[in-house]
């Protein structure tokens, strides 16, 4: 089996060295757009949330929202209280943070291996930014649109947790130290933390920053490498006629559920790469607007391979298993889906008949022409923040190098 497999993954890899050779210029153009999509987009965007995470953990107060948290976490998630920084993170800052302050979490043992996995399960979200800012306003030019999609994204989300507090419910997830002292008040748990100094907590301020750049950084290089990655990928694909030959096997499927099988391209594309996947549905003429979103929330929840290899390789150096993520993605499509059938009417349709010069829309002149805004800065300021923080992350290992060898 290991070799068969081995041999799979040869030609694969063969094949698109061939692909390469064969269409450079493509392939050059590809890598660019991906890079661009990193360097303007994707690094500013989860940088800080990246770097706010690790001081969180380095200074204890992740040990302190846990407490706080922990009588809402356990009930509807059954998760500690520690868990709600990487909801809340993971919800806010899109994909792959959950995964990443997950996996902090457990390397700080704030939880569990099973509690990990139920939280990685549903902490992966879409960034609101490009909900509403690139999905609704850019690809669909309707802000209200932005509301339904955000709302059934979201819901999914809390919903798949919900879920997920069933998987392996009988394990014993609690921490020791929270059980030594569970009978506690909440005013004793909170003494008993701040009086409990970790041994992270005895750094410097400064090597405190350090290692949060760091560790942020290295990060988002290894997402930055599979978005360049898989960027290559679907342009080779549909170069090559691979994309268009997995559409025909799709477009007889979506006949036999009376859709337009002109989605199939569109579907296939977002299972690599979401944006182009949600760009190419939404300009589908022949769907429906209401079938156009439905498929755009299925991509969204899916998060697309190029995301399921990110979180792969983040768990990668730990016990934390894959399949529990890929469960809670196929559990998000289904309440996605459900969702946006639930709300279509109230949160859609009843707001544009009292709103009806939202569509067509002039986002110059919308309630909601601040995510336009906020994206043009960021990809204005975008490629100053990654240059500067790279070039401070190099020279902190160079500094530590260093002084390692003196």
């Amino acid at each position: 089996m290991f070799k068969f497999a081995t041999f799979y993954y040869a030609l694969i890899v063969l094949f698109f060295a061939i692909t390469m050779i064969i269409f450079p210029d493509q392939t050059y153009e590809a890598s660019i757009r991906g890079l661009t999509l990193w360097t303007e987009i994707v690094f500013p965007s989860l940088l800080p949330f990246f770097i706010i995470a690790e001081l969180l953990l380095a200074f204890g107060v992740v040990r302190l929202i846990g407490i706080l948290l922990e009588p809402l976490m356990r009930p509807l998630f059954n998760l500690p209280g520690a868990g709600g920084v990487a909801i809340a993170m993971g919800l806010v800052s899109g994909y792959p943070s959950g995964a990443k302050i997950a996996t902090r979490l457990y390397e700080e043992k704030a939880i569990s291996t099973i509690e990990a996995e139920r939280l990685i399960a549903f902490t992966n979200a879409s960034n609101p930014l490009f909900i509403f800012g690139a999905v609704a306003i850019g690809f669909f030019h309707n802000p209200t649109l932005g509301w339904l999609i955000a709302i059934s994204h979201y819901g999914a989300s809390l919903l798949v947790g919900v879920c997920m507090r069933f998987y392996y419910r009988n394990s014993d997830t609690r921490n020791e130290k929270t059980n030594h002292y569970s009978s506690s008040s909440l005013g004793e748990k909170i003494k008993h933390t701040l009086s409990t100094p970790q041994p992270q907590q005895q750094k410097p301020l400064g090597q405190h920053l350090g290692d949060a750049v760091y560790s942020s950084v290295k990060t988002l290089v290894m997402i930055g490498g599979f978005i360049i990655l898989f960027s290559v990928i679907n342009k080779l694909l549909f170069l090559s006629g691979v994309s268009e030959w997995l559409s025909s096997i799709l477009e007889k499927g979506l006949q036999f559920i009376s859709q337009p099988g002109e989605l199939a391209l569109p579907i296939i594309s977002g299972i690599f790469e979401i944006t182009l996947g949600a760009q190419m549905v939404a300009q589908t003429d022949q769907a429906t607007l209401f079938v156009q979103v439905i498929f755009v929330s299925l991509l969204l929840a899916f998060n697309g391979l190029s995301i399921h290899s990110q979180v792969a390789s983040i768990i990668a150096n730990t016990e934390i298993r894959y399949k529990p993520y890929l469960i809670g993605r196929l559990l998000h499509m289904v309440w996605a889906v459900i969702l946006v059938f639930l709300l279509y009417q109230p949160v859609y349709l009843e707001r544009q008949t009292s709103n009806p010069q939202d569509v067509p829309v002039d986002t110059s002149k919308t309630a909601d022409h601040w995510v336009i805004n906020l994206l043009n800065d960021i990809q204005t300021l975008g490629p100053f923040i990654t240059s500067l923080t790279i070039l401070v992350t190099v020279w902190l290992i160079i500094k530590n190098t260093t002084q390692r060898t003196s």
